[in-house]
């Protein structure tokens, strides 16, 4: 299915619900891959905001984004319209912070949307289906979203008191929205209001804009406009909520009691989900062992299998396991090993030490490769018949070969070990090793 946004631009104006604001919101069609956008035209520099669950800042009866200075409220109608009418891309300009309530449904903008005439675009809409179920819960509000080929929600509201229980279980789709969904208004218990105006909030509502339930009475300036309307705007504030996804979403959403925080909260869950996938399967991380199989080590399994770090990392690869107990080795002697500016200056030579250094860590290697070594560490414990023939310069590569002489088990072992350079010996020696459980090395 292709991308859509709007033929032309089209503009409409009314009162916020909660700051009580005139405003006018204009939306605007946008290129591909854009998604939606709103823009501040009342603020220095027209700030933007591309509309993310990461943004919310305020929940209490509404949904509010922020990003830098610049803040919607109540964003949820709009986006659920934009949703529910199948656009992914649109710039919506407004002149204060809070879209206008109008009748407290989305239907005017839905409206407002088909008098934009929607129209395709040449890219194709990347949904995001889910693969897992993923469920949030507080009290007694829950969110649980399954996997599914589509978008549908089911859905109960409910008050503490189960006069006004109801249920909707519906598939979201263009058609559905527009005749099931769109038209249901805003509602609030009567006991709510004065707490809701200390708050600072709703000083633009009326009964043009929400209908009031007061025991078991309804106050609305007209009927409802669905016998279970007040479920039928639960389902609305779901989609725009969870529209900050910032992808369509393929899920079936069963929620029981929810409201904007709740539904902030599975958005979230549903945005870390997204990401994963995004990023792709996660790596499996390298052992930190030799395993039986490997016949050769390049530089970043020796670094997963030594403590040692920078620089004194003396082993840049194991080229070959010889059976069980020999291995040959290489170290690459380059003039920007840092001992050189001191060992000898005009006359640089690799120190007798590190190339014992290095017949240890090949020889380590070497007895960590027998029996399970995960979480082990080999530690050198004696030095014998040890010997320095020529000396090793920057450019000369030490081919370190190791072989076990005799071992205890698999805790202690002696290993003969020969480093030669260009084919002649350069140094040798015999060591001891002994294995020990990492954490112990301290």
């Amino acid at each position: 299915m292709k991308q859509r946004t709007l033929a032309r631009e089209v503009t409409i104006q009314g009162s916020a619900l909660h700051t009580g604001d005139a405003v006018t919101l204009t939306m605007k069609p946008a290129p591909a891959d854009a998604g939606y956008v709103f823009r501040r035209i009342d603020l220095s520099g027209s700030p933007e905001i591309r509309p993310r669950v990461d943004q919310v800042t305020d929940l209490v009866r509404a949904t509010t984004i922020q990003s830098g200075h610049a803040k919607i409220h109540t964003v949820e109608h709009v986006l659920s319209a934009l949703h529910g009418c199948g656009i992914d891309n649109v710039v919506i300009e407004m002149n204060a912070s809070e879209p206008p309530i109008l009748d407290g449904s989305a239907k005017p903008y839905v409206d407002l949307i088909m008098q934009g005439e929607p129209i395709e675009q040449d890219v194709e809409r990347e949904y995001f289906s889910l693969d897992a179920p993923v469920s949030v819960s507080k009290g007694q509000s829950s969110i649980i979203a399954l996997p599914c080929d589509e978008f549908k929600i089911s859905c109960t509201s409910a008050d503490d008191r189960g006069i006004h229980t109801q249920y909707l279980s519906l598939g979201i789709d263009p058609d559905s929205y527009m005749t099931q969904i769109a038209a249901a208004r805003t509602f609030t218990i009567y006991e709510d209001i004065e707490e809701l105006l200390k708050l600072g909030k709703i000083k633009g509502g009326s009964l043009d804009c929400a209908v009031v339930i007061r025991g078991d009475k309804i106050i609305s300036k007209e009927g409802l406009r669905f016998k279970d309307e007040f479920v039928r705007h639960k389902i609305l504030d779901i989609i725009g909520d969870i529209t900050l996804l910032g992808a369509p979403l393929k899920a079936h959403i069963i929620a029981t009691r929810p409201g904007h925080a709740i539904n902030a909260e599975l958005t979230k869950a549903l945005a870390a989900k997204l990401e994963e996938k995004r990023k792709g399967p996660k790596k499996k991380p390298r052992p930190s062992m030799v395993l039986p199989h490997e016949t050769e080590l390049d530089i970043r399994r020796i670094l997963d299998t030594l403590p040692h770090r920078y620089p004194f990392v003396m082993v840049d690869r194991v080229v070959e396991f010889i059976g069980e107990d020999s291995l040959v080795a290489i170290k690459n002697v380059t003039i920007n090993e840092p001992y050189f500016q001191g060992h000898f200056p005009g006359n640089p030579v690799m120190p007798g030490v590190l190339q014992l250094e290095a017949m240890a860590q090949a020889g380590g290697i070497l007895m960590l490769r027998r029996g399970t070594s995960e979480g082990k560490t080999s530690l050198l414990m004696s030095v014998d018949k040890v010997k320095f023939r020529k000396p090793v310069r920057p450019g000369d590569q030490l081919i370190i070969n190791a072989r076990l002489l005799k071992a205890r088990g698999t805790k202690l072992a002696t290993a003969e070990v020969t480093c030669t350079v260009d084919g002649k010996v350069v140094s040798s020696g015999e060591l001891m090793f002994a294995i020990i459980d990492s954490n112990e090395v301290e």
